[in-house]
């Protein structure tokens, strides 16, 4: 249903205490910098008021975007901002000056004095109820927002949780005065503790890690968070690669098909742009046996359930058009849209549907808040510069990884893995620390080389000895002299400069930054299996650079 990623640190949701860079009349915006790689977006309507006792609630939006940004705010001022929206492309994050807290079961806003109840709970009594709880434990100052998780639980859990973000708080408004702006004063949660907070309700029966120590951390927040739920959390141990267990590789891969099949024959055609998402409905296969206003409103039902799939599976946000098959019946059309809107409430994520087209077009907007998981998990395509996708080094490094466990019960005690010379950098990790961890983990010597002439996504393991490998890879010694073509780092952040020799083994240059794209001799300073670091030595001279 969802598939999320997380490897990078997540920015949305944290509080920074920022400066004020930019004032635009003309955008009614302003750009602040909160200490990322761009500066921020800060429109005028996110600005909370500072007159009276005004809450976000008691003012409609169209009111606040009538004020004038020059009034609000002026360059070199420090204001306290919260990420609403991740850095995407070119685009800087979007904040807000509307502080959210979002706890287990209650949301708490600083500078709110105003008590709301999640529209999903739609039970009228038990509404009433909630808000009554609400005004009891709302805090002077603060305004509070009760969860859909909230639904039938008692006010001493309601009240706990609201002192936890209170406390919280508390410790958000100390960081602000102890760091100077730019900073970030809080962090949001790491995607297991997100997942256990948002996500692990009630209707969930199992959480399934296969990571002994975070299996730890989860059991101690879900403790505090959600105790009733820790009989619910499992440790996997098997021996086969979980993904490999619960059949999800074979999902993945399709998550990333341009193409998506439906069951009666018909097909998806899903585009990702910067402006937008464009899917197309076509019947492919489905030829129906009916009448064909039966089989073109059959093939729209069952492509609007994929449809609404597909948006919380990619985690697709921003405008989104779907191209259904044209539908001459007005009862037909009405009889989709209603389908199609019912579906979408069963997506945690905030949509709106305009209505079918006169060109058989359906519009609709999805809250994003970052990446989609197709960008998450794959880079532009250096051959094709963005036309298309390919999987990125970090995913590739990872099938390396699992098919590696796959081969474990393979005779042998070391592995020779061939691949695309950016995915070796992915694999051996910053000083190598990531392929010798994982030799430690697997108890298995890994030897590492590049092929230049493979595709990115392309790979070879052998199983063997490790007398075998060091007799057909190494041959090499400390204090060897040795050509090499010298490269710049594949992670465009990193300031690596690395020799790559005929047989594509990997030398990290200590100093020679000056050559990149000439063939140069090095002195070899220390030797390991997947990778060696030398110094260069200067032309002409003979001596190494130090």
């Amino acid at each position: 249903m969802e598939y999320r990623v997380e490897r990078e640190e997540r920015v949305v949701g944290s509080i920074f205490k920022g400066i004020v860079q930019n004032v635009l009349p003309g955008m009614d915006a302003a750009f602040v910098d909160i200490g990322l790689e761009r500066n921020a977006f800060l429109y005028v309507a996110d600005i909370l008021p500072d007159e009276g006792d005004n809450s976000p609630a008691s003012i409609k939006r169209s009111e606040l975007r009538r004020r004038k940004i020059k009034d609000l705010l002026k360059p070199g001022q420090e204001i306290m901002v919260q990420v609403t929206k991740g850095p995407r492309g070119t685009k800087g994050a979007r904040v807000t000056t509307r502080i959210a807290l979002p706890g287990r079961y209650v949301v708490l806003m600083p500078e709110g004095n105003h008590v709301g109840v999640s529209r999903k709970i739609e039970d009228r009594s038990e509404r009433e109820r909630l808000r009554k709880v609400g005004d009891k434990i709302a805090i002077d100052g603060f305004g509070l927002i009760l969860r859909t998780e909230c639904e039938g639980r008692t006010e001493a859990e309601l009240r706990a949780d609201v002192l936890f973000l209170k406390n919280l708080w508390t410790q958000v408004l100390e960081a602000a005065t102890r760091q100077r702006a730019p900073a970030c004063v809080h962090r949001d949660q790491t995607l297991l503790y997100r997942t256990i907070r948002d996500v692990f309700g009630d209707e969930i029966s199992k959480m399934v890690i296969d990571d002994p120590e975070e299996y730890e951390k989860v059991h101690l927040v879900a403790e505090a968070v959600a105790p009733r739920m820790r009989e619910k959390i499992f440790l996997y141990d098997r021996d086969e690669p979980i993904f490999d267990y619960y059949q999800i590789e074979s999902d993945l891969d399709r998550l990333l098909e341009h193409k998506v099949w439906l069951k009666s024959g018909g097909y998806l055609v899903i585009d990702e742009m910067e402006a937008l998402t464009a899917i197309d409905i076509n019947t492919g296969k489905l030829v129906g046996s009916t009448s064909l206003s039966d089989t073109i409103l059959k093939a729209n039902l069952e492509a609007a359930d994929e449809v609404c799939r597909q948006l919380r599976l990619r985690d697709m946000g921003g405008i989104i058009v779907v191209d259904f098959i044209d539908m001459e019946a007005a009862d037909d059309r009405k009889t989709l849209l209603d389908h199609f809107t019912g579906r979408l409430e069963r997506d945690r994520a905030r949509t709106r549907v305009g209505r079918v087209s006169s060109l058989g077009l359906v519009e609709l907007t999805r809250k994003r808040t970052g990446e989609s998981v197709t960008e998450a998990i794959t880079d532009l395509c250096p051959l094709c510069l963005g036309r298309g996708r390919i999987p990125s080094k970090e995913t590739v490094s990872l099938w390396i990884e699992r098919d590696i466990r796959r081969k474990l019960t393979e005779p042998g005690n070391a592995f020779s893995i061939v691949c695309h010379p950016a995915v070796v950098e992915a694999l051996i990790g910053a000083d190598g620390e990531s392929v010798e961890d994982l030799e430690h983990e697997l108890n298995r010597a890994i030897y590492l080389r590049a092929d230049f002439d493979l595709a990115f996504e392309e790979y070879e393991i052998a199983s063997g000895s490790i007398e075998r490998f060091e007799r057909e890879l190494m041959g090499l010694r400390r204090a060897q002299v040795l050509e090499c073509n010298v490269r710049r780092s594949s992670f465009e952040s990193s300031n690596k400069v690395i020799g790559w020799t005929d047989d594509g083994y990997y030398i990290e240059l200590l100093d020679g930054g000056s050559q990149v794209g000439h063939r140069v001799k090095v002195c070899i300073q220390d030797i390991r299996r997947s990778f060696a670091l030398a110094e260069v030595i200067l032309p002409g001279t003979g001596a190494v650079r130090y």
